[in-house]
């Protein structure tokens, strides 16, 4: 992937690699910091009274309050745009913070939400709040063939929301259908794009409107940093920073944002990794004896896996499996007996993750919508880090003997 930058008065263009590095920022440090520093401060001082008032008024650029602006968000957010292709960005403490301030933004009572097969669970929790409080109702679609797409918008469908792909299923959405039917109907299309990066995914390149992002996870990439981000058109983020955020006040801090600096200058080199590892990984587990069914986006077996191919830059980090013969206790038995391997619900750390999306990401989901979902009781969801893949292949082998014997 190549992003282009102008340098010397002429158009140069740079590798992803090298952009997530040197990236593209308006802001400037005086002292010239390799690095960029933590303006770790919840205000700033107008030189005068006048000045104030312009800066209120809009009439003057420059930061007021840290809930606004602060330069070091800003500098994450512009970086964060570029590569993620859309015009501008806003970051958020968390990736639910993002999720919020989108679907509040674009929605009234009594408006529809049309989403994807299946969303993370706390996504769905908002829905439901927003369903019960408001009157704001939501359903669901595989959003793959665009003329049952088209026959899933009614009259009150302001969006269309889309995790591609889904936790903890991994099944692909058709993104360019989706826009083809979205932009018949004038509706914004919104993608969160946290299972697969930048690096790997770009939906603004496929016509959609908006990007969220739990930073939380690839973007920060070592389990410190909880973060949201969301890129789309400057004029709506606009909006969306001077409202939502503004006044619900989901605010990233200084230094969380520099943590999300410093994490993406490594960001192409993690996803490689996380990738290569998780493809080595799927193949054994499809061979395994003890396992039902491997949802990988790069494994050929994978019911979208052309789709995936189109869309995506590698498969990613993340595998959902099934075990064979097996129920709610067995399978937590199994996650028991891992050793190396974590219990624990996040993704996109260094270190191998693994979680029981029945009773813990998707425990607020009811039962009925799990089953529409896909979500079973011996299904688990791997996040794979950064060890040698064959450590992490040794740990799922010994604790899936130990509950098979």
């Amino acid at each position: 992937m190549e992003l282009e930058k102008k340098g010397e008065g002429i158009l140069r263009k740079y590798q992803f690699e090298t952009e997530v590095i040197h990236g593209h920022t308006t802001t400037n440090d005086p002292y010239n910091s390799l690095t960029p520093p933590i303006y770790q401060t919840s205000t700033f001082v107008f030189d005068s009274a006048e000045q104030g008032q312009a800066r209120f008024s809009g009439e003057e650029g420059g930061y007021i309050y840290s809930r606004l602006s602060n330069p070091t968000v800003q500098q994450l957010e512009e970086k964060v745009a570029y590569l993620e292709r859309g015009e501008a960005a806003l970051a958020f403490s968390s990736g639910m913070g993002a999720v919020s301030a989108v679907l509040y933004s674009l929605t009234k009572g009594n408006d529809h939400i049309l989403c994807s097969k299946g969303v993370y669970g706390c996504t769905f929790g908002l829905l439901e709040m927003m369903k019960e409080k408001y009157q704001i109702d939501y359903s669901f679609h595989d959003l793959l063939d665009e003329k049952e797409i088209e026959q899933q918008i009614k009259s009150n469908t302001v969006c269309i929301y889309v995790e591609t792909p889904i936790n903890p299923t991994m099944e692909i959405v058709n993104l360019e259908g989706v826009v083809n039917v979205a932009k018949k109907y004038r509706i914004p299309v919104v993608v969160d794009n946290t299972f697969s990066s930048f690096y790997l995914q770009n939906p603004i390149s496929f016509g959609c409107d908006i990007v969220i992002h739990s930073a939380t996870k690839y973007i920060g990439g070592h389990g410190d940093v909880i973060a949201g981000l969301v890129v789309g058109k400057k004029s709506y983020i606009d909006e969306v920073a001077n409202t939502t955020r503004k006044d619900i006040g989901a605010v990233l801090s200084p230094f969380d944002a520099w943590l999300l600096l410093r994490g993406l200058k490594t960001l192409p080199i993690r996803m490689d990794r996380h990738c290569d590892n998780a493809m080595n990984i799927a193949e054994k587990l499809i061979q395994c004896p003890y396992v039902e069914d491997v949802y990988y986006p790069f494994l050929p077996t994978h019911p979208q896996y052309e789709l995936a191919k189109k869309q995506m830059k590698k498969g990613g980090g993340l595998i959902t499996f099934k075990l064979k013969n097996s129920n709610q206790k067995a399978t937590q038995q199994f996650l028991n007996e891992l050793e190396l391997i974590k219990i624990s619900v996040s993704l996109g750390d260094a270190e191998t993750l693994i979680q029981h999306p029945a009773t813990m990401t998707h425990a607020v989901v009811s039962e009925e919508e799990k089953r529409k979902m896909g979500i079973t009781d011996n299904m688990v969801r791997l996040s794979v880090g950064l060890e040698a893949w064959e450590d992490i292949w040794f740990d799922l082998e010994q604790a899936l003997k130990k509950v098979n014997n």
